[in-house]
């Protein structure tokens, strides 16, 4: 039996504004859920004192929106989830690690802090990998809990799909918010490159990361976005004649698993009988040089940041952070410096080809396949490296299931800064494919 029950930010949060949801009674079933589930999915980093703490929270939310007669905000109230790279004030950042706490300390996050002055109240820490990388921490598939809920941002995806939390932050430095999204079968947002900022982020690549967040539904993901983003503007939503997409079909496309390149296939056939028009696309035919380039930035970055730590406590670091730091030393700076020049002249390329053939989006597979058996590895981040490298925005959504009944996904990319466009195309095509049928 699968863990799965996510909820709709945007209608708990109404109802946690109009008063017909008591805050009380809200904290007290999210509580009661996350003492059941949570001992097998190992989503939330465990608390001593969480219930007194968010009470105390929201009773000075409450004060001080009452003392200054101001309107009650749009997340009045609601739960969230934070990856635990990300500074919260009052609790500890030990970004998956064994290192103390103390290494990690400073101001909050500006993302959090975001959240917090619109209302929302931390649930608490989600687990994440170390350092954001691939040494995986406890947490399980909602859907299966013999499968990984892939990383590194493990903990939010499995809160959100769990039904813990409506809405998680996480990051993104290869594929860590869009894979897990598409194994926990929600939605998952991955900004342009610096419109959410980073601040307050334990860094894993300055150059690269990105973060992002996790809800149950695009409107949902959009409301999120919308208060987290630099400079949101929002954006009517599709009336009339639909846009054209582009179907990607090329060496990239190749790297992923057979079920699941026919289930973006069938999404776009899905997509086209909803009247949009589907242009199958070649962007990446040079994808192992984007890959290596890729891969040598983040390893150099990650090899600087950890250069004092390492020194200090590398008997902490496990072997698979000690592996990429020693990548990243042998990586030369003119090496790293020319991987960031063509980040930005690949980006213009890849979209003057998208404009070139009129596409609004580019539609690929979310992750390789399904969530691998095992919680020893968090998958393949590579269908997602280009997009992250180049620091386009992308939604990713469900779109089906694989032959061993675990979520697929479809993930949406468009143009730099284009975010809310991409949320208004985003939504229509979730609308095109329906809620995905599980096979039995």
């Amino acid at each position: 039996m699968s863990d799965v029950a996510p909820q709709d930010l945007v209608a708990v949060a109404a109802r946690l504004r109009s008063g017909r949801l008591a805050f009380r009674q809200y904290l007290d079933e999210t509580l009661e859920r996350v003492a059941v589930v949570d001992r097998r999915l190992q989503a939330l980093i465990p608390e001593t004192g969480r219930k007194a703490r968010l009470e105390a929270d929201f009773s000075e939310l409450q004060a001080q929106h009452k003392s200054a007669g101001r309107r009650v905000p749009p997340l009045y109230g609601v739960l969230v989830g934070i990856k635990d790279i990300f500074r919260v004030d009052g609790l500890l950042t030990r970004a998956g690690s064994e290192l103390p706490a103390e290494v990690f300390a400073g101001p909050e996050a500006e993302a959090v802090t975001r959240l917090r002055r619109a209302g929302a109240a931390v649930l608490g820490k989600t687990v994440t990998t170390e350092f954001a990388y691939f040494a995986p921490g406890p947490t399980r598939n909602p859907w299966n809990p013999e499968h990984t809920p892939g990383g590194s941002s493990s903990g939010s995806a499995a809160a959100v799909a769990a039904g813990f939390t409506p809405l998680a932050l996480g990051t993104q430095t290869i594929g860590s918010v869009t894979r897990p999204a598409a194994f926990c079968g929600i939605v998952g947002f991955k900004p342009s490159l610096g419109r959410i900022p980073t601040g307050g982020v334990i860094s894993f690549s300055r150059s690269v990361d990105q973060v992002g967040l996790f809800a149950a539904n695009v409107a949902s993901a959009s409301a999120g976005a919308a208060l987290l983003c630099d400079n949101w503007i929002a954006r009517r939503p599709l009336r009339g004649r639909r846009p054209t997409v582009g179907l990607l079909e090329d060496a990239c496309v190749a790297q992923a698993e057979e079920p699941a390149r026919r289930a973006v296939v069938a999404a776009a056939e899905r997509i086209a009988a909803a009247g949009y028009t589907v242009k199958r696309l070649a962007l990446f035919a040079d994808i192992e040089r984007i890959n290596a380039l890729h891969l040598d930035l983040v390893a150099h970055e990650f090899a600087q940041l950890h250069e004092q730590w390492h020194r200090e406590y590398g008997s902490l670091y496990t072997d698979e952070s000690k592996e990429l730091i020693e990548k990243g030393r042998g990586v030369s700076p003119p090496r790293a410096e020319a991987a960031r020049h063509e980040a930005g002249t690949a980006r213009e390329r890849v979209q003057q080809a998208m404009r070139q053939a009129g596409v609004s989006v580019v539609l690929s597979p979310a992750a390789t396949g399904e969530a691998p058996e095992g919680i020893g590895t968090t998958g393949s981040p590579i269908m997602n490296l280009p997009w992250t490298f180049f620091g386009l925005p992308t939604v990713t959504v469900p779109c089906g299931f694989g032959p061993r009944g675990l979520p697929l996904g479809l993930q949406i990319a468009g143009y730099l800064g284009a975010d809310e466009q991409l949320f208004v195309v985003a939504a229509g095509i979730e609308t095109a494919l329906g809620k995905p049928e599980q096979t039995p």
